[in-house]
């Protein structure tokens, strides 16, 4: 039950209320919400969320996230609080969670609401739409808001912007030369950026072709064709002259430089042709002393880019060309060369340098910035319709982070609609259902945070049947048995758009999950340890039956049978009077119990029985139950990148909302394939019962009897009565003699 805080010194005056075992402020009204940035932020259940991996509107998260780190913080709560209330007159009405507003609910009282509602009018005029209401449907789309508006504050303007064909075909041009930006309208369109990186470049192309005088193609239009196959040419042309130099000072390099016979010889026999590249290695022509490249003696496989050459360029001899000449000639090509690297305006180079200079003397630059001018004196104005799509969606969704924020109502709330903002969905799994799931954006990150929640957790990843998306989720386990809940398990996870996921068990924190559990944990260990021990041995000596068989078989040569071993009957006397001696320890030590237990009363054995049990699974419930009152969500969400400030305990009662279990009526129902317990297992069984219970009793009985508990039945009084003479006969000797002495 809620109850209040007294004013002191004008504080204002908070309400409380208690969820899942802590007292928290409660969050009762407007006024309330209005006043959270008096609210110690020490009283706050959270102290910062993240804005991604939660069921909940990620563009109000953004809107609220001020700084952009991905996170939301105290102080964006307070300040988004503090303007919501400050724009809608009636406060309470943002408990309502409506996504319809009233236009007569903006405050028009301050500043902020004036051009709230001044934009909200705004957006309606430009959808067509005439009510008196805004929805957040209709401040959502901002596309369709600014479908038919030139000017939208955003500095894009487009073929919209103007009516004049000339600026129309401008705008069009520079789309398509320098680049394009989106306007809010959805339209591409241009920038003042794109416009003088256009004229800029206008301008640098035309000046860079006024550079270009006749002197500086020394072959006209041919010049750059020349260019190219000098390019390519010059180095093998280096090379022969290089070649030619060598055989100049020694003659007996001639064989080495030139072309090898064996070379031609040995691709002789292929299709020539198809050898061109390999050819094309050879030198450009034979080298020798007189270091002239013969016209008529050019390596076929370059003579096509030589006559190419011939054709444009006049060489000196007509018969062939020698350094100096082609040293000359490269060098004509420098000023050229300068030029080209001078070269400015690439981006409108395409359009020829006629359409270049056409555009410089038509110069719309200043038409077409002033358009850009005449949208940016309406950003204020669009600025404010996007605040009015930040109003709806906190006038939606704020009260309802609220909840999540400072109360966590929505996970402490049995029958809820809405789920905790962090719950991801429903995990069935091992006939049951984990209904409080939450996202895990690293797993790493939930080592040991995740171990001090007391929860036991399966972290589960899943795969969508209907995406190739995948997500890590961990399910809070609080009902059921634990025995088939491993790594490697499968499962269905359902989201809370309802999609399926395949579910598999990556890892699992164990932790007690009831009670009951915990009562029979002790004997499901003991039971585990025996069958173990059983398995382990049974193992063993296995492996040694074989081993022995595998070292018989090659111990014994082949064809030879082997020889029995001689039929020792004192040894098998001893093990058979071993046995008679063990059958009849057991049988006397049966006998004390039945009668140790015929002569302890009903209500003892019940009291002893008790007692075992407290002494077996006492401590292991008084631990888990510890465990389960102390269960915490704080540390799973903590790791998930939340700073919760004030705890999430899970205790007993409310752990059981959180895991449903498969329910099956009782029912007598005949199934052949049944298994059937065998009856030696039965009897097996009966006997364990039946000598733990006897051990029980003759334990607790001799011990109790130590305290003076009449465990054993008395005597009657006439049987307690002895005559004299066994009287005297039991006195010892030494009592006589000391009696005699003293008379």
């Amino acid at each position: 039950m809620a109850r209040k805080k007294s004013k002191k010194d004008g504080k204002y005056e908070w309400s409380y209320c208690s969820l899942g075992g802590l007292v928290r402020v409660n969050v009762r009204n407007g006024e309330d919400i209005a006043h959270l940035g008096e609210l110690d932020q020490k009283l706050w259940t959270v102290l910062s969320c993240p804005v991604k991996g939660l069921e909940f509107p990620e563009e109000t998260l953004r809107m609220l996230d001020t700084d952009g780190d991905g996170k939301i913080r105290v102080n964006e709560i307070v300040a988004a609080a503090k303007w919501l209330t400050s724009v809608i007159k009636d406060k309470d009405l943002l408990l309502k969670g409506d996504s319809v507003l009233p236009l007569d609910q903006i405050n028009t009282d301050v500043e902020a609401g004036q051009k709230l509602l001044k934009s909200a009018r705004q957006i309606l005029s430009n959808l067509k739409l005439e009510k008196d209401e805004i929805s957040i449907d209709d401040t959502s789309d901002s596309v369709a808001i600014f479908a038919e508006t030139g000017a939208n504050g955003d500095g894009v303007i487009t073929e919209a912007s103007t009516d004049d064909e000339t600026l129309k075909e401008d705008i069009r041009t520079i789309a398509a030369q320098i680049g394009t930006a989106m306007d809010r309208s959805g339209v591409q369109g241009i920038t003042a950026e794109h416009i003088e990186a256009f004229y800029t470049a206008l301008a640098d192309y035309s000046a860079w072709q006024a550079a270009a005088t006749p002197d500086i193609f020394p072959f006209g239009d041919n010049t750059q064709a020349a260019l190219d196959i000098c390019n390519e040419l010059k180095e093998k042309v280096a090379d022969f002259f290089m070649r030619c130099k060598l055989i100049g000072f020694t003659e007996a390099a001639a064989p080495v430089v030139d072309v090898s016979v064996d070379k031609i010889a040995a691709i002789s026999g292929d299709n020539l042709s198809a050898r061109a590249d390999e050819i094309a290695t050879y030198p450009i022509a034979r080298p020798g002393k007189d270091a002239i490249i013969p016209f008529d003696g050019i390596n076929p496989a370059w003579k096509g880019k030589f006559d190419a050459l011939r054709a444009i360029v006049p060489f000196a001899n007509p018969d062939g060309v020698d350094e100096k000449e082609w040293n000359e000639l490269l060098a004509k090509f420098a000023p050229y060369v300068a030029w080209k690297e001078s070269k400015k305006g690439d981006a409108v180079e395409s359009l020829g340098i006629e359409k270049v200079n056409a555009l410089l003397k038509e110069n719309s630059k200043d038409a077409l910035t002033k358009l850009v001018d005449a949208d940016k004196a309406l950003e204020e104005e669009a600025n404010s319709i996007d605040e009015v799509n930040k109003l709806m969606h906190l006038y939606r969704d704020f009260y309802k982070l609220l909840k999540n924020y400072v109360l966590f109502k929505d996970f402490y709330s049995p029958g809820k609609d809405d789920n905790a903002v962090f719950d991801a969905g429903n995990l069935y799994i091992d006939q049951r259902c984990c209904k409080l799931c939450v996202k895990v954006s690293d797993m790493s990150q939930h080592g040991d945070m995740a171990g001090l929640s007391g929860m036991f957790l399966l972290y589960c990843n899943c795969k969508c049947k209907t995406s190739s998306e995948t997500v890590d989720i961990v399910a809070v386990m609080t009902d059921g048995s634990t025995r088939n809940l491993r790594p490697g398990l499968n499962g269905v996870f359902y989201d809370r758009e309802g999609r399926d996921w395949d579910a598999k068990v990556v890892r699992v924190v164990e932790n007690p999950i009831s009670v009951k559990q915990a009562f029979f944990a002790p004997y499901v260990k003991f039971w585990n340890f025996v069958t173990g021990l059983v398995n382990k041995s049974a193992a063993d000596k296995d492996q040694k039956a074989m081993a022995d068989l595998q070292a018989g078989a090659e111990a014994t040569p082949a064809g030879v049978a082997d020889k029995k071993a001689p039929f020792d009957i004192a040894r098998f006397a001893g093990i058979f009077a071993a046995v008679g001696m063990a059958v009849g320890v057991l049988a006397a030590a049966l006998a004390a119990i039945i009668s140790g237990i015929a002569k302890t009363p009903w209500w003892g054995i019940l009291l002893i029985l008790l007692g075992i049990m407290l002494l077996i699974s006492g401590p292991s419930c008084f631990i888990a139950w510890g465990k389960l009152r102390r269960r915490n969500l704080g540390p799973v969400l903590n790791a998930n990148g939340w700073a919760v400030n004030s705890g999430a305990k899970v205790n007993i009662p409310f752990g059981r909302t959180l895991t449903s279990v498969a329910k099956l009526p009782k029912l007598d129902l005949d199934d052949p394939y049944k298994k059937r317990v065998p009856l030696w297992w039965k009897i097996l069984r009966c006997v364990l019962l039946v000598a733990v219970i006897a051990f029980g009793v003759l334990f607790f009985t001799d011990n109790l009897k130590c305290i003076g508990l009449p465990f054993h039945k008395e005597k009657p009084a006439e049987e307690q009565v002895e005559s004299p003479a066994e009287a005297e006969s039991e006195i010892p000797a030494d009592t006589v003699e000391i009696t005699e002495a003293g008379e």
